[in-house]
């Protein structure tokens, strides 16, 4: 643990960096990395530092660095790092039972009960859960299959802009063209459509469609006999696009799309990976638009602190496959349920989605001071997951080189953010949950100052070079 960063029960304030970065130490375990490591790494290219330990919003690297990590595991770390009432629930599992494949165990049988729940109400009794692998991604192969079985049908309606994973069938249904193009031959019957959000068209975006005119063209799409596309098996979107540049449904169109789904039998599919257990201000992100899906995904935050596991929650009318329909040899994590477990009761004895909407409000206050900067687009965010669009003010196109130098000085600041949207051109960021005042003050100083910093030399030199 972070023991000298810690002053009684409250964060530290503020990080430390010392030197350049990377560090010697980190330096050296980089190169280590790229000697043995798959070209297919991502964070370091970006973030070059060697983490050694982390608590809550904190992480120190070899070198002695302590960064704020507002990435927090790509929202993995609700609850930040190593909360100590979680990891001894792990500890005390741990020394029970840790791996049982699909058979039932009292702490499996306390963690389905647990996310039955966090569902409104109305779908407490009709829900059912599946155990998947344990990554987000199969978790969605899992609802793709799910409902292709229950409804003899094949395609599948994404969205442009969506993310949904990197397997086979999870990638097909992303929008990241960049991802599939090397891997031919994916899984057929995708069709992407528009999709309807609230704020200004995401830069870069081809389509300028109105969430009105996007919720008509699926509608149309799925009705019109000569549309080419016939009925899909599925619809399947995220109510915040989060890989996509924070970009955030519009309460019409997803309204729309539930209805246009629920009257041609189409089951509606909501990954709620990176925007459920909390991020978004309500446990899931589909309760502020009344709508009730017939598939939810998740997976990233259910444990609070990392340790992977993910499920599907579904409609049991839809629970017509056969037994080993979905396995995974992982799905039987004794100490994911107990920190899952844990991780609940924490959220409602300390009032975290209150913590949530509170400090979501702190970071609107915080960023606004950006809204006149001509370098940024749009600011926009929902709870605890937030983004800084960055794009030219002469066309309007994505600036990536600018969200890079964004993200590199604010490492060098101390404050660990993350990039996304088209053309990796919106700064994110993903608080741990249970994240304080103090933190999200010292945090958003930073990034304000960084990106004011960033915008004025860039345009200072040219509205055209080094976006």
């Amino acid at each position: 643990m972070i023991t000298p960063l810690h002053t009684g029960t409250r964060e530290p304030v503020w990080p430390h960096v010392a030197g350049e970065l990377p560090g010697p130490r980190s330096a050296a375990l980089l190169a280590r990395q790229e000697q043995w490591e798959s070209r297919a790494r991502t964070y370091p290219r970006h973030l070059p530092i060697a983490l050694t330990e982390g608590s809550g919003s904190f992480v120190r690297d070899v070198d002695g660095n302590v960064f704020i990590d507002f990435l927090a595991g790509a929202g993995v770390l609700s609850l930040g790092h190593n909360h100590p009432e979680i990891v001894r629930s792990v500890i005390r599992q741990l020394s029970a039972l840790t791996h049982a494949l699909d058979f039932p165990t009292p702490i499996k049988d306390a963690f389905t009960q647990a996310q039955l729940s966090m569902l409104p109400p109305r779908l407490r009794t009709r829900m059912k859960v599946h155990f998947c692998g344990p990554t987000g991604a199969n978790a969605v192969e899992a609802a793709l299959k799910l409902c292709k079985t229950a409804t003899g049908r094949g395609g599948v309606i994404a969205f442009r802009g969506g993310f949904h994973g990197s397997t086979h069938g999870a990638m097909a249904v992303s929008g990241l063209v960049a991802q599939k193009t090397p891997v031919h031959d994916g899984m057929p019957g995708v069709h992407f459509l528009p999709y309807g959000s609230l704020g200004p068209y995401p830069a870069g975006a081809a389509s300028r469609l109105g969430p009105q005119a996007c919720a008509d063209q699926l509608e149309q799409t799925l009705t019109d006999s000569l549309s080419g596309v016939p009925l899909p098996a599925a619809v399947i979107l995220e109510v915040v696009q989060g890989e996509g540049g924070v970009v955030i449904a519009h309460p019409d169109f997803l309204r729309r799309v539930r209805e246009i789904t629920h009257a041609l039998c189409i089951p509606l599919i909501v990954d709620e990976v990176q925007t459920g257990c909390g991020r978004t201000g309500t446990w899931f992100a589909f309760e502020q638009y009344g709508i009730e899906p017939d598939v939810i995904v998740l997976s990233k935050a259910l444990t609070g602190i990392g340790i992977p596991v993910s499920l599907i929650l579904y409609d049991a009318a839809l629970d017509t496959w056969a037994p080993g329909a979905h396995i995974g040899t992982f799905r039987g994590n004794q100490l994911a349920f107990a920190a899952g477990v844990e991780t609940i009761r924490i959220f409602r004895r300390d009032d975290v989605l209150g913590n949530v909407r509170r400090r979501s409000e702190q970071i609107a206050n915080a960023l606004g001071e950006l809204d006149a900067d001509p370098w940024v687009r749009d600011v926009r965010g929902r709870g605890l997951m937030w983004g800084i669009e960055l794009a030219c003010p002469d066309d309007g196109l994505p600036a990536p080189r600018l969200a890079a130098a964004v993200q590199k000085q604010a490492l060098r600041r101390g404050l660990i953010v993350e990039r996304g949207g088209r053309e990796d051109a919106v700064i994110r960021i993903l608080p741990p949950l249970n994240v304080t005042a103090d933190v999200i003050d010292s945090a958003t100083s930073i990034l304000v100052d960084v990106v004011q910093a960033c915008t004025s030399k860039t345009f200072a030199g040219s509205t055209k070079e080094g976006v």
